[in-house]
């Protein structure tokens, strides 16, 4: 999906979120950026709520590819959990709203992790962001869609210049999704473990 902004949501501190670099971040930092994700969504993960990965974005642009990618890797990973945005089955502007329909009629009280690209600062490029709360697809661009998500993870793909939003789908490097996906996908298996396992359907 079209990254979008968090000026605005970075001054609202009640929301907690938690970085980690996907750049060489020691072990240790992944290890704890892990356990502080799992805290959060512990209570969630222990109700009778069903988990679904929701992925959004694009695989026709390398900026806009995150979602999909790591949607697809998920998959390849076995995670016991649904997952609905795949390479192969993107969802993105244009289903959205249908993909968020077919959940909750299959669903009832889905437990919504939504997973998209960003476009923050330079300094956040190659940063993962876990955070409390929905995420607005589409923002950046200015695309009037519905917020997803009772949390949310973000790939900080690129950064804001002068240029349009538009434009850094393309200038995204693959390097940096790839890292990012890898990281978003290490955390999910992680969570996802021997102590979390659930049935689930993979789609």
């Amino acid at each position: 999906m079209c990254p979008f902004y968090y000026e605005k949501e970075k001054k609202n501190q009640e929301k907690r979120s938690y970085y980690v670099n996907s750049n060489g971040t020691n072990e240790k930092e992944m290890e704890m950026f892990i356990h502080k994700v799992k805290e959060m969504i512990q209570p969630s993960l222990e109700s009778d709520r069903e988990l679904v990965f929701l992925c959004i974005g694009s695989d026709r642009y390398i900026g806009d590819s995150l979602g999909p990618l790591v949607g697809t890797m998920l998959i390849e990973n076995h995670v016991p959990y649904r997952v609905y945005g795949t390479l192969e089955e993107p969802v993105h502007a244009f289903n959205l709203k249908s993909i968020l329909k077919e959940i909750h009629k299959k669903i009832k009280n889905p437990f919504i992790i939504s997973i998209d690209a960003s476009i923050g600062v330079k300094k956040e490029v190659g940063y993962v962001m876990f955070k409390e709360g929905p995420l607005t697809p589409g923002k950046a661009l200015e695309k009037m869609l519905p917020e997803v998500g009772d949390y949310h993870f973000v790939g900080f793909v690129n950064y804001v210049d002068p240029l349009p939003s538009s434009q850094f789908l393309n200038d995204t490097r693959l390097f940096t999704v790839m890292n990012l996906a890898k990281t978003i996908v290490h955390a999910v298996t992680k969570i996802a473990g021997p102590d979390n396992q659930s049935m689930g359907i993979e789609r």
